[in-house]
This record gives C-alpha cells, sequence and structure tokens, in this order.
C-alpha cells in the first residue's frame, strides 16, 4: 500500500501501470485529496474509476463505492485484487457464508475499497462497518439515478444523502456518471447534499467511435450483412423486447455466429453463464435489451448496433459507448425504423408499474406521489424520446447532434458519422413540402387526422380500402406524388416535423397535424431546403477499413493474446483483468527482455511486474530472437 511519502504520480504507476493522467483525473483526484465533494460527468473510457481508487489508496481508512452493478462490482474488484490492491464487494450474488466473511474483514479493516448496492445501505450490517472504521470517502457511481429526469432513476438511491448525514465527521463525496444534461447536474448535487463542489465535464465527444444510423428495408437482412465482416469481433446488438432478443440471437446462430442473449426473462443461473461466456470470448456477439451492460468493463467491444431506438438519447449514448473502450476504433449502429418511436411511446405512456414502483418509496411527498408528478414524468420521457428521434433522422452530423444534445460545441462536419461521410447536396424540396403540408391541411378540414403511413398512402395515391372507404381518393391531394418514392416522401415528411413546420400529437396512436408555422410554407411560399444523398445508396457496412498494424508486430500480439488467455483460464478471470490490448500492443512496440523493461510498459504496475513480467519477457525474447 502506498507510504505516506508517496505521491499521486508514484502511486499511478506503481498500483495502475500509467506515467500520465488521462484528461480531468489530475483534477478530480487533487480536489478528493483536498477533502473537496466532486460530481464529474466523464464518458465510458475516460477512466472514471481510478479517479476515485487513486485517492482511496492516499486517504487510508475505507472508501464505499456506491453502485447498483452487481457486474462492475466483481470485474472492478478483481482488477484491483489483480494489482495488490485489497477491495471487495457486498450484494446479493455472495453466498452466505462468503458474505459474513466480507463482513468481518472490512469491519477489521482489511480493505481499502468496498462497493456496495445502495438497497444496503440501510442494513445493521454495514452500519457495524460504519462505526468501527473510518470512512475516508463515499463514492456514488451511475450518480444520474439519483435524479428524477435522468434517464435511469432509481429509488434506492434516494436513501444516499440520508446514509450521509448520519456520519458525524462527514467524509468526501464524489458523484461520478457518463452522462448528464445540465439540468441532470443540478439535480444529482442537490439530492446528494453535495458541498460546493468541484464540477468537472471533460466532454461528450470519443473520437474513436463512428455513428451511423440505417433505415433499411429489412432489418434482419441489413444486420446480417453488418456483421458480415465483423465475425472475428466482439460487439453488443440491443433491441427493444425480449421477444426481439430470442429471435435476433437465433437467427445469428442460425447463419453461424457465435451469440448468446441476454434479458430480464432468463433466471440468474443463465443470465451469469450467458454473460460470462461474452465476458471470457466464449461468445463473439451479445444480443439483449438494456438490462445488458451497466458497468460490464470489456474493453474489446468493437461495435454496438441498436436492432431498435431507444427512448432517449442519454441511454443511447450510454450504451453506444459500451464499443470502443480500449481506445480502438469502433462502431454505433442504429437500424432505425418509424415503428421503434410508437413502441417507445408505448413503453413510456403504459410504464403504469415502473411508475408505482419508481415512487413508492417517494409517498411522503405528495408532490412526487401525485398524479401531477406521473403527468410530468409521462411527458418529460416523451420529450426526450423526440430528441432521439430527430436523431435518427437528421441529415446533419450526427457526432455534432448528441455534443450539442449534451451542451458541448462542436464542428459541424465530423468526418467520422455516416450523414458526413456520405456525399449529401441541399435539395430544394418546397413543391414537395407545400404538397405533403397541403395534404394534412386538407384532411384536417374533413375533421380526419391520421399517422405518417397515411399520409403518404395519400399522397401516392393508394387504392387501399382504407382510403377509398371514407371517401379519402375524392382529396385534391391525392396522388399528387404519386411519381414520388414513398420513403423519400417519409424522409421529407419526418424533416417538416423536425423542423416544426408540421407536428405530431401524443398518444398512443400519433397523428400528424398542422403547427404554427405550417403557414409559412402554405402561405408565404418560404423556400425549403434539405439535405439528401445525391443518389439512392446502398446501405454498407460501417466498420473501418482494415488497416495494417504499422507499429509493432501483427504476430507477436497473437502470441501475447494466447498467452494472455491462458494465465487468465488459470486465475479465472477475463483476459482484460490480465491486461487489456492497448498494454499487449505497446509491448510489442517496446520489446521489453527483462523485468525492468516490462515495467516501462503502459498498464504495467510493480505488482503485475511480479505477477507476470516474466513469462511476458520470455516469449518476446523467443520471438525476437533472443535468449
Amino acid at each position: 500500500m502506498p507510504s505516506k511519502n508517496q505521491d499521486k504520480h508514484e502511486v499511478l504507476k506503481t498500483h495502475f501501470g500509467y506515467t500520465l493522467f488521462r484528461p480531468g483525473q489530475e483534477s478530480v483526484i487533487d480536489a478528493l485529496l483536498a477533502g473537496r465533494d466532486v460530481l464529474a460527468v466523464m464518458p465510458t473510457g475516460a477512466g472514471k474509476s481510478l479517479c476515485y481508487q487513486l485517492p482511496a489508496l492516499m486517504m487510508g481508512g475505507l472508501t464505499l463505492v456506491i453502485s447498483p452493478l452487481i457486474s462492475l462490482m466483481k470485474d472492478q474488484v478483481e482488477a484491483l485484487r489483480d494489482s495488490g490492491i485489497p477491495a471487495a464487494y457486498l450484494n446479493s450474488s455472495l453466498p452466505p457464508a462468503d458474505y459474513a466473511e466480507t463482513l468481518l474483514l472490512a469491519a477489521g479493516g482489511q480493505y481499502r475499497i468496498l462497493y456496495i448496492a445502495p438497497e444496503r445501505l440501510q442494513r445493521e450490517d454495514l452500519l457495524h462497518i460504519t462505526e468501527t472504521v473510518k470512512i475516508s470517502m463515499i463514492v456514488i457511481d451511475e450518480a444520474h439515478c439519483v435524479s428524477h429526469w435522468g434517464h435511469d432513476f432509481r429509488p434506492g438511491y434516494l436513501t444516499i444523502a440520508a446514509f450521509i448525514r448520519q456520519f458525524p465527521a462527514r467524509p468526501v463525496i464524489a458523484a461520478f456518471t457518463a452522462t448528464a444534461t445540465s439540468s441532470v447536474k443540478e439535480d444529482v448535487a442537490l439530492m446528494l447534499d453535495l458541498r460546493e463542489p468541484y464540477m468537472l465535464t471533460t466532454g461528450f465527444n470519443r473520437e474513436n467511435l463512428y455513428f451511423e444510423v440505417q433505415r433499411p428495408k429489412d432489418k434482419r437482412q441489413d444486420l446480417l450483412r453488418c456483421l458480415e465482416n465483423r465475425r472475428d469481433k466482439s460487439g453488443i446488438i440491443y433491441c427493444a423486447t425480449r421477444k426481439g432478443v430470442e429471435e435476433i440471437c437465433a437467427i445469428l446462430n442460425q447463419n453461424g455466429f457465435a451469440a448468446t442473449r441476454y434479458h430480464a426473462g432468463l433466471d440468474d443461473r443463465e443470465r451469469q453463464e450467458n454473460q460470462d461466456d461474452f465476458i471470457y470470448d466464449r461468445k463473439q456477439v451479445m444480443v439483449a435489451t438494456n438490462a445488458f451492460g451497466m458497468g460490464i468493463d470489456k474493453s474489446n467491444v468493437s461495435f454496438v448496433i441498436h436492432y431498435n431506438m431507444p427512448k432517449n438519447i442519454e441511454s443511447y449514448y450510454q450504451e453506444a459507448g459500451r464499443a470502443g473502450r480500449d481506445g480502438e476504433k469502433a462502431d454505433c449502429i442504429l437500424l432505425y425504423s418509424p415503428q421503434d418511436v410508437n413502441l417507445n411511446k408505448f413503453f413510456i405512456t403504459r410504464a403504469q408499474d415502473e411508475y408505482r414502483e419508481k415512487t413508492a418509496a417517494l409517498q411522503d411527498s405528495s408532490d412526487f406521489a401525485s398524479g401531477e408528478f406521473k403527468d410530468d414524468y409521462i411527458n418529460h420521457n416523451l420529450e426526450l424520446l423526440k430528441h432521439m428521434t430527430f436523431y435518427a433522422v437528421t441529415t446533419d452530423c450526427l457526432r455534432a447532434y448528441i455534443l450539442k444534445y449534451f451542451g458541448e460545441a462542436s464542428p459541424h462536419y465530423c468526418g467520422n458519422c455516416s450523414n458526413c461521410t456520405t456525399v449529401f447536396e441541399s435539395v430544394d424540396i418546397t413543391l414537395p413540402a407545400q404538397k405533403i403540408i397541403s395534404c394534412v391541411f386538407r384532411v384536417e378540414q374533413r375533421g380526419r387526422r391520421f399517422g405518417k403511413g397515411m399520409i403518404v398512402n395519400i399522397l401516392k395515391g393508394s387504392k387501399s380500402e382504407k382510403l377509398t372507404g371514407p371517401g379519402l381518393e375524392t382529396l385534391s391531394t391525392y396522388g399528387i406524388m404519386a411519381d414520388t418514392d414513398a420513403r423519400r416522401i417519409r424522409l421529407i415528411l419526418d424533416q417538416l416535423i423536425a423542423q416544426g413546420y408540421l407536428a405530431v400529437s401524443d398518444g398512443e396512436y400519433p397523428v400528424v397535424c398542422p403547427s404554427p408555422r405550417s403557414g409559412e410554407i402554405i402561405f408565404d411560399k418560404k423556400p425549403v431546403a434539405m439535405m439528401l444523398p445525391k443518389e439512392t445508396r446502398k446501405q454498407q457496412s460501417a466498420i473501418f477499413p482494415e488497416t495494417p498494424f504499422s507499429d509493432f508486430d501483427a504476430g507477436l500480439l497473437t502470441k501475447l493474446k494466447d498467452l494472455r488467455r491462458r494465465l487468465a483460464k488459470e486465475a479465472h478471470v477475463p483476459a482484460y483483468i490480465i491486461f487489456p490490448d492497448a498494454t499487449l500492443q505497446d509491448m510489442c512496440r517496446k520489446r521489453p527482455g527483462s523485468r525492468e523493461e516490462f515495467l516501462e510498459v503502459s498498464g504495467v504496475g510493480i505488482v503485475k511486474m511480479k505477477k507476470y513480467g516474466g513469462e511476458f519477457t520470455k516469449l518476446i525474447r523467443q520471438h525476437t530472437g533472443g535468449i
């Protein structure tokens, strides 16, 4: 353990194997070591864990890390122990005997870091620990879960502030999250009762991630095409429903992909086995609902594909951000369908059980228990869904759209998303816009309102009985866009909605209706343009072109991975716990032949040098022709 004479840089190298801090890490660490509360918003892969793990070693005493994620606790503790740091966790996955032993060792001061679930804060066994051991710092991971207006509010987090207030000598409080808007950050600071916290947002831009939105005619076929060039890569496919997970997983296995599944309908044993198969690289693809992923510290996920559109930007960016944690190039692809919007609206407006569950802990507050709060909660989530839908249909830079949502400025062109890499041209859509809006007006004059599909069918002049039955073929706008492709009409319609020239009603069956701005096009003859592809392009795989490793030996890398895989199997831990890919690549560059040289590799500390230096340097010497 660190001595009082060691500084943060020595601890960084000795225990974590690095010589430099990542952006934002050092300022957070300095604030915590100075005894100041912290609220840090740092994207996935930015190194949030080190921001509290390093101070926990230097402060002495015990640091409590509050997290809702059993998988994160397990991964973090395995990694800390492998680096020689005494750590443990308390959650429902522990057998009674192991739980009791962990409590005993924690009360005896044997750990520096203890992970716990928020639901256990009021248990007497934990209170016993806090009375016998000095608690130096309390860390709240996934801190956005405390906010009612965040995308993943969890009632258990409401007990955290009361738990902190019970300490006679208040510990330092550190709150971390990967995604939070300005309003959510304010809510987090208030709900956790942070005292003049040091606030940091390192920036949401992850340049290694490629973003793409596809609008496929056949999602399953397009998904298979996306995966064809990724058979040797690890990735996650998110589906909105359990049924979707089952169907897609079956299709992938039928087509020769090593896929497994994860959703809340599986029993605990199978979920854990399937998760382990993915983490330990026995399965290359995980097909899952949003129940999977939080706390999964798997570094080599090279793609995340959303088979269905999520309910909000926060969820999408958090889930997509599970790709490329190792800093390597990775793809984030959304297969968008308008039906996804209706499905999400159904989930939001019909989630009565979820609402009752989330407000059950708030019954003492008339504001939260009231129907008014329920309406606000639903309307808020519908508003978040609109932002997500606009992302799916925009022709602007996708990265810029995400960054703007989180309040971060960015160039209009990133060069690393499907909108920027596709050749677009500005097209005058004034005439088709007038036709579409006129159709909406004509329908409303008949005392009717319809969804997008019906509007398109009217403009195309469909012979369907749904149109001819009520006499809609007599509308003056019936068939006036018969020569225009239906998908192009839909694309323009979506853009008119996104730009506010038309509106869509809320409710179970959303309909298109005029907006206050509709008259600008119909009566004021305002010209309208939008970015459209120069010609219809065939959807292509978004995977980055394969480039040779110019700065290290790929053959040596393969041998190092084989050695890592054997050591991980012997230790019963995931391969990345031994070393992440980035560390193996640095070994290929530096080719250390001795333990001293091995210590110069990024990600190698003294503990891991003593554990693994001999075998890795021997392999490197053999490969390079040394002794």
